[in-house]
């Protein structure tokens, strides 16, 4: 961290919400909404932000907001865009003395967009991290499905990694997660079978309109949100 801070800056809150669920936002995370004088939070480019959705109830109607639009594209340099120009915004009022509460789904850490910011202001202002739950763990839960005992392994896989090297992880871990998964489910799961391998399809898990079903009857298309677990091993504790 750089040692040129202004001590009279704010201080840069990352505040994990959950999976979706606002019951699942923790009383830290919530006390900071609530108390909170700079909103940000990011939001597809001439939508809703998902993110603010989740932590409707707790925003002072008097907190200014910095919305990020981010423009949902294979190409990176319009999202980039987007986070710098958010950055600068974030940097202003930072710079003012005021703390500023940023919103990220899940846990800021863990594919999280927060991450984007922080590598653009972590050098001039104090950051902290307020954990969520997480997309994987919300999955497990509601599919009841044990994630790791003992020695097993987990890897984490993004659905859009080519078939080799996906294939050359699943062989490796004892419990697999594949997220990211939208329009690459008929590939993955063509792959998952082709390994001899089943697994528990789940979406939107937390939100009210979850489906947990075996992979093999999971529909053709699926979600942004939606995630397919894989567990090898045999039950450690029986």
């Amino acid at each position: 961290m750089s040692a040129q801070r202004d001590a009279k800056s704010g201080t840069l809150f990352g505040v994990g919400l959950g999976p979706g669920d606002p019951d699942l936002i923790t009383r830290r995370a919530a006390r900071l909404i609530e108390g909170a004088r700079v909103i940000c939070y990011p939001s597809l480019a001439g939508g809703d932000s998902f993110a603010r959705a989740i932590a409707a109830d707790l925003i002072p109607g008097d907190a200014e907001e910095i919305r990020i639009d981010v423009p949902m594209t294979p190409a990176r340099a319009p999202a980039q865009a987007a986070y710098d120009a958010g950055a600068d915004r974030i940097s202003t009022a930072l710079s003012a003395g005021q703390d500023v509460i940023c919103l990220c789904e899940g846990d800021p850490f863990f594919y999280g967009s927060f991450m984007y910011l922080f590598a653009r202001l972590k050098d001039r202002f104090a950051v902290e991290i307020v954990p969520g739950v997480t997309s994987l763990t919300a999955c497990a839960a509601v599919s009841a499905t044990p994630l790791t005992a003992r020695n097993e392994v987990m890897t984490v896989l993004p659905g859009p990694l080519p078939d080799a090297d996906l294939r050359r992880h699943l062989r490796a871990a004892d419990t697999l997660v594949l997220m990211k998964v939208g329009r690459h489910l008929p590939r993955l799961r063509a792959l998952l079978e082709s390994e001899g391998l089943t697994g528990t399809y789940i979406e939107r898990a937390t939100l009210g309109a979850e489906v947990v079903l075996p992979l093999a009857n999971a529909p053709e298309t699926a979600p942004y949100f939606s995630m397919i677990l894989v567990t090898k091993g045999a039950d450690p504790w029986l």
